[in-house]
């Protein structure tokens, strides 16, 4: 599929979780056809940029990197930029317009096309620009580049059956679709015999899996399935929607050991009024009922949340509303975002806009306020031992603690010393690698990390770990039980010109 020469590529994502997942599967595809990640030190011969619509100013950081891309293009031709994700969805031919030295656009739908795009556009010597209206193959079936020996994305589904006024995902990324159960697990136990011990389960909606087949139970019996699987230690999901969170689901994460006890769940505004103009079909008494239930069912759990910030009308009234669901609900953390305006979607075209300054100021009012509940619930949290999956990426060592750094099993982000001792006979502190479990005891509760310094209780190596410490990354083929492509039969291809809730 390539040159005769060994081509290099890099993949650059924005966005959210099923974006870093997408570029998983670019990866594997890039690498099915020849290509192999560039060196930290040097040019590559490929950039994908895997991209976002939903995360402000998606479109400038876009078009900023590619005019940097610009002068390494001029000087050497042979060298190729793909862009993808949900932004090549929405702006198809109008990037190569705005850059014309990119050489290939590829839509949400349509992630397995680009090796025969790139290869096509170094034949043609002009752009190929390919975007399809509907899901043309389950990425599923198409090869992984796994960034983690340890933890691995596991899409459940695809796309989005919400309208909620604020966000262009549903036409971006579709109707949603769901994979049969059996094509899901067959995935998981993949991953573990590979040895990944945590896997996290991924939809747009990741609740509402079973509505495409008609069982509205399917997603609490797919956690219990993932339950039964020997060597999958830790079980997580995103992002559920308030308004399909169902009693058996909260039982489900209650009954099952190795499904952790955390949950992000999007709250978006206190504001019932504001709820209403966002179309989000649940209001502040029943998203606080949901976490009563969940915390009665399991009362250490973690949770967590999306929250925007200055929607179209919103006014003080109602951002005191999402400060008292705030302080009620006691989240572990919070993702704040400012509303900005997303072109397509019916929030941009509403009345009352919010200034500027006045989002501003209730942006640092509602920070200030998770600041505080976040430090408070984790001060709770000292003198207790937590399990710890050590990480890559979470944390650095430093030099001076000597910790590191990795995820308790309630999602809560640990330094822990590594440090040797002398009251430390046993060692356990030592060769202490990413995919190994340690336990550890809580020293300090820091608003946004809990710290553990003192000794290490237990050290657990792993088949994760003895990978990571060969320098083993996790490749696995696409896992297909002969499921059909999904949509229309693409045409053939010819050669010539060809685009979070």
């Amino acid at each position: 599929m390539v040159d005769q020469a060994v081509k290099t590529y890099q993949v650059k994502t924005y966005g959210c979780q099923m974006n870093v997942h997408d570029s998983e599967r670019i990866g594997g595809l890039l690498e099915e056809a020849g290509y192999v990640p560039v060196a930290a030190d040097a040019a590559p011969d490929l950039v994908v940029f895997n991209t976002c619509a939903v995360r402000e100013n998606a479109d400038n950081k876009l078009y900023g990197n590619l005019s940097h891309l610009a002068p390494a293009k001029r000087e050497n031709p042979d060298m190729q930029i793909a862009v993808g994700g949900c932004l090549a969805q929405k702006d198809r031919g109008e990037i190569v317009k705005r850059a014309p030295w990119v050489d290939a656009v590829f839509g949400t739908h349509n992630i397995g096309s680009l090796p025969v795009l790139l290869e096509r556009a170094r034949h043609n010597q002009e752009a190929e620009v390919e975007i399809l209206e509907t899901l043309e193959t389950f990425p599923s079936a198409l090869p992984t580049k796994r960034d983690s020996n340890y933890s691995g994305w596991v899409s459940i589904s695809v796309g989005c059956n919400n309208t909620c006024t604020f966000c262009i995902v549903p036409s971006l990324r579709g109707k949603e679709k769901d994979r049969r159960p059996g094509e899901i697990l067959a995935e998981v136990q993949a991953l573990v015999d590979e040895g990944v011990t945590e896997v996290t389960l991924l939809g747009q909606n990741v609740n509402t899996y079973g509505v495409e087949f008609g069982d509205k139970l399917a997603f609490g019996k797919l956690l219990r399935a993932c339950g039964a699987i020997e060597g999958l230690e830790r079980v997580r999901f995103t992002s559920p929607h308030p308004k399909n969170f169902t009693d058996d689901v909260i039982a489900a994460m209650a009954e099952t050991p190795n499904v952790c006890h955390s949950l992000h769940m999007p709250l978006q505004s206190g504001s019932d009024k504001v709820l209403k103009e966002m179309r989000r079909s649940y209001r502040s008494a029943k998203y606080l009922q949901i976490i009563a239930d969940v915390r009665e069912a399991m009362p250490d759990a973690a949770i967590t949340t999306d929250i925007i910030v200055g929607f179209p009308g919103e006014t003080e009234e109602d951002f005191q509303a999402t400060l008292d669901v705030v302080e009620q609900a006691r989240f572990s953390s919070a993702f704040t975002f400012q509303y900005s305006i997303r072109p397509g979607t019916p929030a941009a075209t509403m009345e009352d806009q919010i200034p500027k300054a006045v989002v501003q100021e209730r942006y640092e009012r509602l920070v200030a306020l998770q600041e505080r509940v976040s430090w408070e619930e984790n001060r709770k949290l000292e003198g207790t031992e937590v399990e710890v999956l050590v990480t890559v990426g979470d944390g650095r060592k430093d030099a001076a603690t000597g910790r590191l750094s990795g995820r308790a099993r309630d999602g809560r982000l640990v330094h822990f010393n590594v440090t040797p001792s002398e009251t430390d006979p046993t060692g356990n502190a030592e060769g202490v690698r990413p995919g190994d479990v340690i336990t550890t005891v809580v020293t300090y509760g820091a608003p946004h990390h809990l710290v553990a310094d003192g000794e290490i209780s237990t050290h657990r190596k792993t088949k994760a770990g003895d990978a990571w410490a060969a320098g083993k990354a996790t490749k696995l083929p696409g896992v297909s039980l002969g499921m059909p492509s999904i949509g229309k039969k693409p045409l053939p291809k010819q050669d010539g010109p060809g685009c979070a809730c």
